[in-house]
């Protein structure tokens, strides 16, 4: 069954794909929707002549959302840093380690902690730049902000309530598709805030070229490194370290190894990127707001080429790989239904000595998994700011494009497994049935 004739007659999947096809239409839309209050043209302006920093990296998260500041400016990024918060208070706080225990009742109440923590994180953000946008003035000299009240109300408590209502939407949205639709909404919804830039970005290269701003082997050079770094990706992203696994019951008729156990060389996927780009865009971004002249050499090295954010990018980034491992793989579990089945690694005792083993490879692959993701989100987007190409469209970008579409694919695949699963059995009840009565 092909993928297009499998979403023709698989219902469930295409009432998911259209909803989820709904949803990011709807989140783009808003993305157009500006923030009462201040002057677009002449943010658009400013945040021009600030494109390739931290501007430029978190306006390209958002989907084009900062340099409009529309009412999704702030993006789902709050909401990810409070994940991240919580996450890392469950492995320290005995309280929420023991709500990870109760199984589904105690990740609900988790969730609705990341709730709470998105909007106080929302409303931190808001402020923040509503001041800062009150005190700022475009390449032209006109204020972002020409007037300190949005009817009775002032600038700052609207934009406050807005970015945060607007938080909280994207929220919504990113949890109803992780239900209702196919992959995880809140990666999807970075996904299409990336892939919305990528259009108007090919575009400016072109009109380089055409103006002989960039010359046309250089643009045939860069396009062939881009497709390098996605061939890579992709590669490394369906990459498995096996661990051959044999069934006592089993090996008389099969012989030899039964199964295997698969491990992703990229285990944590596009979670560390993600993570420690969300980490990193709240105080990059307070430092380019603020005017302090001891801040001003960091706020300039606090760039995504300067040496101190790509040193702590990689170090997020490995402690991410190896902190999400711990947390969503446990080898002592994956050891114990291994024995509990029959199952054994061949020279390795059933039981601890197994889930030491395979905790080890899991070690190894990380180390090899976290080099991948630090390599690939550094170094293409220093080679793209040295050689000044009009659009940020760096490692991370690529990464987390093929990384989500990569998951996205696999889960379509799921779908279709599943009902075509199901209509087998299906079948085979009908056979069994004509059987018994004839």
């Amino acid at each position: 069954m092909s993928t297009l004739e499998g979403f023709v007659k698989n219902e469930d999947l295409r009432k998911r794909l259209l909803f989820t096809l709904g949803v990011l239409i709807v989140y783009r839309a808003g993305v157009q929707v500006p923030t009462p209050g201040v002057d677009n043209a002449a943010v658009q302006q400013f945040f021009e002549a600030q494109s390739g920093g931290i501007f430029g990296l978190f306006n390209t998260f958002t989907g084009g959302a900062l340099e409009r500041f529309s009412i999704f400016a702030l993006g789902i990024m709050p909401y990810i840093s409070s994940s991240i918060i919580f996450q890392l208070l469950t492995a320290a706080v005995p309280h929420l380690e023991q709500l990870k225990k109760e199984g589904q009742h105690g990740q609900k109440k988790i969730n609705q902690y990341t709730r709470y923590g998105t909007v106080v994180l929302a409303i931190i953000q808001g402020y923040g730049i509503s001041t800062w946008l009150k005190s700022s003035t475009s390449p032209a000299g006109s204020p972002l902000v020409p007037n300190p009240f949005v009817g009775i109300v002032p600038f700052e408590v609207m934009t406050i309530i807005t970015l945060t209502a607007g938080t909280c939407f994207i929220m919504w949205l990113g949890e109803q598709i992780t239900e209702r639709g196919i992959g995880n909404g809140a990666s999807l919804i970075i996904f299409a805030g990336i892939a919305a830039g990528i259009p108007s970005g090919f575009m400016n290269s072109i009109q380089l070229v055409k103006n002989g701003e960039m010359s046309v082997l250089f643009a045939l050079i860069l396009l062939a490194v881009m497709v390098f770094v996605i061939g890579y990706i992709i590669f490394m992203e369906v990459a498995q370290r096996r661990i051959p696994v044999q069934y006592s019951q089993r090996t008389s008729r099969m012989g030899g190894q039964a199964s295997h156990l698969p491990l992703k060389i990229n285990f944590s996927g596009v979670i560390p990127p993600i993570f420690a780009s969300s980490l990193l865009m709240l105080p990059a971004t307070l430092a380019q707001f603020t005017q302090s002249e001891t801040l001003a050499s960091l706020r300039d090295s606090f760039q995504p080429t300067g040496a101190i954010y790509n040193i702590i990018f990689v170090t997020l980034i490995i402690f991410f790989a190896f902190f999400y491992a711990e947390i969503v793989f446990k080898p002592d579990e994956v050891a114990d239904n291994l024995k509990k089945h029959g199952g054994f690694v061949p020279g390795i005792r059933a039981g601890k000595s197994t889930a030491d083993y395979i905790q080890r490879v899991l070690n190894r692959i990380n180390v090899l998994g976290a080099i991948y993701l630090s390599a690939v989100c550094v170094l293409p987007g220093i080679l793209i700011e040295t050689a000044k190409v009009p659009f940020y469209f760096g490692g991370t970008s690529l990464l987390i494009l093929v990384g989500v579409a990569l998951d996205f694919t696999q889960q379509v695949q799921s779908h279709l497994l599943s009902a075509k699963y199901e209509s087998f059995m299906r079948g085979g009840a009908k056979m069994k049935s004509r059987r018994v009565q004839y």
